[in-house]
């Protein structure tokens, strides 16, 4: 005899953990086709250029960077490597130690991420105030903030 398993039935955490999944998914995927549209960036450049515009002077060693973005050094390579063909990001040596490089905010990609900034902005808010009340946003960020590293880092959306 087969069981099917329904909503009821299946483990809050699990129910709760696909759900975010799932969201997560599908409005990365709506926010990256925005972007994407209107400025030719996709939701992890613009993370990596946010990134390295709240940086001391727009850099930051790639290491620290791909952490940040919680990507592998071979995906933190392939990002970087569009964003400098772009020229919107630049490689920088560190004078004091030949094996650290720094991903480096050109003026190119400052102008970039301020222009784009805006319409991400009014992309999240439009997406998010369609389905949710304030105070609904309000409860789910109180909500996934209890979730560890979720805290960690800068909230915002606006260039450092």
């Amino acid at each position: 005899m087969t069981q099917t398993l329904t909503e009821q039935a299946i483990e809050p955490a699990v129910r709760a953990w696909t759900r975010l999944l799932r969201a997560s998914a599908s409005t990365t995927r709506l926010l990256s086709a925005d972007l994407q549209e209107a400025h030719g960036l996709t939701i992890n450049d613009f993370e990596a250029l946010l990134v390295l515009s709240h940086a001391e002077d727009g850099r930051l060693k790639r290491v620290d960077l791909a952490r940040n973005l919680m990507l592998t050094p071979s995906g933190i390579t392939r990002l970087l490597r569009g964003l400098e063909d772009a020229g919107l990001v630049e490689r920088a040596a560190c004078a004091s130690d030949l094996r650290v490089t720094y991903a480096q905010l050109t003026d190119a990609g400052r102008e970039k991420l301020e222009a784009a900034s805006s319409a991400h902005i009014a992309s999240i808010r439009a997406l998010f105030e369609q389905h949710f009340t304030a105070e609904e946003l309000d409860t789910v960020a109180g909500i996934l903030g209890k979730l560890p590293g979720v805290t960690d880092g800068d909230d915002s959306c606006s260039p450092g």
